[in-house]
């Protein structure tokens, strides 16, 4: 097959982080993919992309443009000649499906986010027969596809897009007499959560009998001129670090990890984190709940900012027992997301697509 492997951007993280992975089944199986951007935005996932063999094309034009990145698109599709078109995420979802229609080329759609923009839902359940298989990046994220778009389950599949590498670098366990570290990785952008960590930690400013500690998020958006406000007013130990160009180093240098969205989907971060053995506080959104459990970390309701210094409270009381509930984290992301399953359950997919052009062929 000739894959078309269409996405909004690559801008670091977020549905751009996986493609290198997710392709190299698709390559394993002996088809080629090229990637197909519909905007540059930050552009920091083209490195990563093309280090791992991939061909990137990246259209130079703003994310609002929709004409002119459609027109773009299809004539990008002239050149390439696919024999499956394969989007992520709704503008390029929208636009693969409109070109899937006009080439007479079976679409293939991911979905990453377990809460849709309610005109995305109108749309994409509007074109929904337009895509042959739609598959869910996590099983909280396939609950709400199946729900919400109506998807029938023979068109519907789950391909939890964390892949969990065993060799990633570990974070150092706890010292007495060094700060506790808390991180967290994100984008600086309302749906974070990151002024509902400053409350908590005001909150937790309060309280005297707790160990030294300081936050530091990684990560770049338009919250931070708004958070530097926060952080300035209330004097609080947070560092705003940037973005970071390896976020596997950055996570070994903490000791616990917070994740304070108002919404996710699998939430790639948090599970990174795990797998570097940090515990990990976060919302009761997306895929999060079903794999935090027990005393590998905790889970609040998503802007309670008296929830979240309480659990902060509580991990900042026993700071020689980071390493030990990091560590219950660890494997339980290395059962759930083990490369052997990523590669197994990718493959299941491509063989289905497979068979979806074949007898699109034969029609």
């Amino acid at each position: 097959m000739r894959i078309a492997y269409i996405i909004n951007s690559v801008e670091g993280g977020g549905a751009a982080l996986p493609v290198p992975a997710v392709t190299q089944v698709m390559r394993e199986c002996g088809h080629h993919v090229e990637i197909f951007a519909l905007s540059r935005r930050d552009g920091r996932a083209i490195a990563p992309m093309e280090q791992d063999g991939l061909r990137v094309h990246v259209r130079n034009g703003a994310p609002g443009d929709h004409l002119a990145a459609f027109l773009w698109l299809k004539r990008q599709m002239q050149v390439f000649s696919p024999t499956v078109i394969w989007t992520s995420l709704t503008r390029a979802t929208l636009m693969g499906q409109l070109l899937g229609a006009y080439r007479r080329c079976p679409v293939v759609s991911w979905q990453h986010s377990a809460r849709l923009k309610p005109a995305n839902a109108r749309l994409l359940r509007l074109l929904r027969s337009r895509t042959s298989l739609w598959i869910a990046d996590s099983c909280c994220v396939e609950k709400m596809t199946r729900e919400t778009l109506g998807i029938p389950a023979k068109q519907l599949a789950c391909w939890p897009i964390f892949r969990a590498d065993a060799d990633v670098p570990l974070a150092t366990p706890w010292q007495p007499g060094e700060p506790v570290r808390i991180g967290s990785l994100g984008r600086l952008h309302p749906v974070k959560g990151y002024d509902i960590l400053c409350q908590a930690l005001t909150l937790l400013r309060q309280r005297n009998d707790l160990p030294s500690f300081e936050v530091l998020i990684a990560g770049e958006g338009e919250e931070r001129v708004h958070l530097e406000g926060l952080i300035k007013r209330d004097n609080l130990p947070v560092r705003l670090a940037g973005y970071v160009e390896h976020p596997k180093n950055f996570l070994a240098t903490l000791h616990a990890y917070v994740q304070p969205s108002f919404w996710e989907g699998l939430c790639l971060a948090a599970h990174e984190a795990m797998l570097a053995g940090l515990p990990v506080i976060t919302s009761a959104v997306g895929e999060l709940p079903f794999t935090i459990t027990g005393e590998m970390g905790s889970v609040v309701p998503p802007r309670d900012p008296q929830a979240l210094a309480g659990a902060l409270e509580k991990l900042l009381h026993s700071p020689d027992k980071l390493a030990e509930w990091g560590q219950a984290g660890r494997q339980r992301v290395l059962e759930r997301f083990s490369a052997e399953r990523f590669d197994a359950t990718g493959r299941d997919i491509v063989e289905r697509v497979e068979q979806i052009v074949q007898a699109h062929r034969l029609r």
